[in-house]
């Protein structure tokens, strides 16, 4: 084994919030007995993306020996446990959990209800992991967050088909957003992008972002903008 670098735990000062789990996309990082583990050499590629999301600040970057990092395994454990889509033994934030439900359709609405089109789990930027399962092939649909709200047929007129990005451009960090966006773009087969913002200043921060996502990723990928206004029209 070669010396690379790769996170280390800090147990003592770690208490368990779970925190680190979402953003580590790859899957290294898991609660177990109260404490976040690294699960696996083989699943750390060492770039320390849940660095900052530890209150404690007991996760480091560290220099040793250990197991080169393994895209194809960590690719194979999302695959495990199809049923729900997430990665095998799963023990963190329950609202991180990835859940893949983009074979099925839409959740069937009960009487007198619309059905809802949204096919996976999460959707908020920050939480979706850059390899889900679901970006295979996927039409992206990027939404502000304000939108749902705004524009009533959101579900039938928008996210029909979609796999569902949600983010607010004013309040959320845009400088992680860009480099998150842009990794799904060039990681996985995304068919096309749409995104859906209000017709208010802030929202149209994110416009450039994605289309230099799509550009650097060199891949010929159709983008759509569309505007809504807070009367729930979409505007030309």
């Amino acid at each position: 084994m070669a010396r690379r670098k790769i996170i280390k735990i800090d147990e003592a000062r770690c208490n368990g919030c779970g925190l680190c789990v979402p953003s580590c996309h790859e899957g290294a990082i898991k609660i177990i007995g109260g404490k976040a583990r690294l699960v696996s050499d083989l699943f750390c590629d060492g770039l320390g993306a849940c660095l900052g999301h530890c209150p404690q600040g007991a996760i480091a970057i560290e220099e040793r020996e250990a197991a080169d990092f393994d895209r194809e395994k960590v690719e194979e454990a999302f695959r495990v446990n199809t049923s729900v889509g997430h990665p095998a033994g799963f023990s963190g934030c329950p609202g991180s959990r990835v859940i893949d439900n983009t074979g099925k359709g839409g959740v069937t609405a009960s009487p007198r209800k619309t059905a809802s089109e949204l096919r996976q789990w999460p959707v908020q930027i920050t939480l979706v992991p850059v390899n889900a399962p679901y970006f295979k092939g996927a039409d992206l649909l990027i939404a502000a967050d304000c939108v749902p709200f705004a524009y009533p047929d959101f579900h039938s007129g928008l996210l029909k088909g979609k796999v569902l990005l949600v983010g607010c451009p004013k309040l959320d960090d845009i400088g992680f957003y860009a480099e998150k966006i842009a990794a799904i773009v060039k990681s996985n087969d995304i068919k096309s992008v749409t995104y859906a913002h209000m017709t208010v200043p802030c929202c149209y921060g994110l416009i450039d972002i994605i289309e230099q996502a799509i550009a650097s990723s060199g891949k010929n990928i159709p983008f759509e903008d569309i505007a809504v206004g807070i009367d729930g029209e979409v505007k030309e």
